[in-house]
């Protein structure tokens, strides 16, 4: 295989995982659009969406369609009773109180998911052939090309959504500021609950998509910090940023372990996209596609 065919292989599996990575992002950029927070369980909503799946495919011999429908159900109900339970009571404090709640919950689930799952690694079988798609000089895996077109439809969906739709827009005024968006009629409590419950969509899509190439268990929640690059990248409130961050990081950690990790030993793409996003801090620390805020004093 020659350089420039070598490269081509790289970039095309740069792409299809970034755009991979994007629909992890827009996790992030729901909760952020709604409630000016970042969700720091994003990776373990991903993990319990997996788990959810494969608990009905191997605990009750479910059919995969059916367990589909149940993980999408589980977790919008999880996203709706999260918001009802621990983080309305969070509406108008300081933001940094939602933050240390997300964090907190992705503790509780990180341990919360082996102990009813197990701790074993589970297999998450859908009905996609392996063997990989060849078109010279590019091998493209069957999940990869069916996880970034699924990727694709859903962030084009959610960005007509912020950008088109009346509770769209609402949603967006509402992380402006939730004080002036309750004194307009806004009921910030609904979409809030409604920003969660889409993030449920998400992470159920992710939790498919990823356990299938990973496997099922605790570590399925990495996906989270492996997705954290993008989101920065990109700008926490943009969805365009999300595709644009994924791509970015797709492609430095699959264009990084093929070249560097011969010399190294391998484990340059693991931190290779914390080195750009650091390098992108310095130069625009809102993202590229990110709303800058400029604060007087």
């Amino acid at each position: 295989m020659g350089d420039w065919q070598f490269f081509a292989l790289l970039l095309s599996n740069g792409i299809l995982i970034g755009l991979m990575y994007s629909l992890i992002a827009l996790g992030f950029v729901l909760v952020y659009k709604a409630t000016d927070a970042i969700n720091f369980a994003q990776g373990e909503f991903v993990m319990i969406a997996g788990f959810v799946v494969v608990g009905f495919l191997i605990s009750y011999g479910a059919p995969l369609w059916l367990s589909l429908v149940a993980a999408l159900l589980a977790m919008i109900a999880f996203g709706f009773g999260l918001e009802r339970a621990m983080l309305r009571k969070l509406i108008g404090r300081p933001i940094i109180a939602v933050v240390m709640a997300t964090i907190g919950l992705a503790a509780v689930l990180r341990g919360l998911g082996p102990l009813l799952w197990g701790a074993d690694t589970k297999p998450l079988v859908l009905p996609i052939g392996d063997e990989p798609i060849l078109l010279e000089p590019l091998f493209i895996p069957p999940i990869q090309l069916v996880g970034a077109t699924v990727s694709l439809l859903f962030l084009g969906l959610f960005g007509w959504f912020f950008l088109k739709s009346r509770k769209g827009i609402a949603m967006r005024a509402v992380a402006d500021s939730q004080q002036v968006a309750m004194a307009m009629g806004i009921n910030v409590e609904r979409y809030f609950a409604l920003a969660w419950a889409m993030t449920g969509v998400v992470s159920a899509l992710g939790g498919v998509i990823w356990g299938n190439m990973l496997g099922v268990d605790v570590h399925l929640s990495l996906v989270g910090l492996k997705v954290f690059p993008v989101v920065i990248l990109g700008g926490l409130d943009s969805i365009p940023g999300a595709i644009v961050g994924g791509l970015i990081v797709g492609v430095v950690e699959n264009v990084a372990a093929g070249y560097i990790d011969p010399f190294v030993g391998g484990g340059t793409k693991d931190f290779a996209p914390y080195v750009v996003m650091i390098i992108a801090l310095m130069v625009r620390p809102y993202g590229i596609f990110g709303k800058q805020i400029i604060e007087r004093v």
